[in-house]
């Protein structure tokens, strides 16, 4: 471990414990999409995503628990590269994530309007296409999470564990749908595990690389915020063991009843949980404004989870010189890396102020 690093991992206040980072990895990688997406592949998706698992979810666990037990160091992936490669590997590891960081966090906020639109009703069908109510909403968006990471993660977390709270409650209703509907007689058959063997094709292979490379990767995410973590290298490699298969659940699961109640019909790829409990309860206007809601609950949070993680890798980069200093000096009394907040927080609005220019 260098010495440097080790020194000046040393200020950072030590916030997260094992319960933080178990429900920080499931909001880091359970989303709401990807059930829709396997759902298109019908009775054949346990089967698919148990390859997935096997190629790709359990070999990043072992790499995750591995490489932070040997390097429990702040900024994670950019260690673990520049110790292994060089510094040159390091920091193309680190601008890398970066960017697709501050890309993510500016998609995930910029949505925001719109769900509010969906939970409003005919209310609030102005939101998404007004630009200055959408920079309002935005900018309020960044202004409390840069507001929450300058605090830190003793406030940082509950925002995060509210938001995995909203993402499995959102998973625990759709779970129990298919229960509801046996015993309303909405459904007549249930299948939690079905299994058909999977069909070669093109369709499938895309289908594929979405489910292993996009839905389930994250657990080398939370290892960024390891010098703030108590017993680093224990409790980030425990989490990654815990949440492991209770994802995989949610993931398995939450398709069947996807598959269940959706059947032959299109599948709402962007809102699939909404969807499938619309169809279960039927035209109950209050179920879709729910699921909703404990989605925007969980965009919120990964939201600033990832910017929290994101502003982290300047402030290690800039201790090995590769960015400048100023990117890590710290709050003298929160021990943040306030400059490097700060930086994120302009750049994620002017990105969402571009994007703007020129559309209606």
């Amino acid at each position: 471990m260098p010495d440097h690093t080790t020194s000046e991992q040393a200020g950072l206040r030590k916030e997260l414990g094992l319960a933080d980072l178990v429900m920080a990895q499931v909001l880091c990688v359970v989303g709401s999409t990807w059930v829709g997406i396997a759902a298109k592949l019908g009775r054949a998706h346990v089967a698919f995503w148990l390859g997935s698992m096997l190629l790709f979810y359990v070999p990043l666990a072992i790499v995750v628990i591995y490489l932070n037990r040997m390097m429990p160091l702040e900024g994670g992936l950019y260690q673990w590269a520049k110790s292994g490669f060089g510094e040159m590997a390091g920091f193309l590891t680190a601008w890398n994530l970066w960017v697709y960081a501050v890309i993510v966090i500016g998609a995930i906020i910029f949505v925001l309007p719109t769900d509010a639109s969906y939970i409003l009703g005919p209310a609030g069908a102005w939101l998404p296409g007004s630009k200055l109510a959408t920079l309002a909403m935005t900018g309020a968006v960044v202004a409390g999470i840069t507001l929450v990471a300058i605090r830190g993660l003793d406030m940082g977390k509950w925002l995060h564990n509210i938001g995995s709270i909203g993402i499995m409650t959102a998973y625990v209703i759709l779970l129990a749908l298919p229960v509801w509907g046996l015993l309303h007689h909405s459904i007549h058959h249930y299948e939690p595990v079905p299994w058909q063997m999977p069909r070669p094709s093109w369709f499938s292979l895309a289908i594929f690389g979405q489910m292993t490379v996009g839905a389930l990767s994250g657990f080398e995410y939370v290892a960024i915020l390891a010098g703030e973590t108590r017993n680093a290298a224990r409790t980030i490699g425990l989490s990654v063991a815990i949440s492991a298969p209770i994802i995989a659940l949610m993931f398995i699961l939450g398709t069947s009843s996807v598959v269940t109640f959706v059947g032959n019909q299109p599948i709402n790829v962007i809102g699939p949980i909404p969807q499938t409990m619309r169809l279960a309860f039927g035209a109950v206007s209050w179920v879709a404004p729910i699921a909703i809601f404990l989605l925007m609950l969980r965009a919120l949070a990964s939201a600033s989870l990832i910017f929290t993680g994101l502003t982290r890798l300047p402030m290690t980069a800039g201790w090995d010189d590769l960015v400048p200093r100023w990117f890590s000096r710290l709050h003298p009394r929160r021990r943040t890396p306030v400059n490097s907040i700060l930086f994120v927080a302009i750049l994620s609005m002017a990105l969402i102020f571009l994007s703007m220019l020129g559309v209606h």
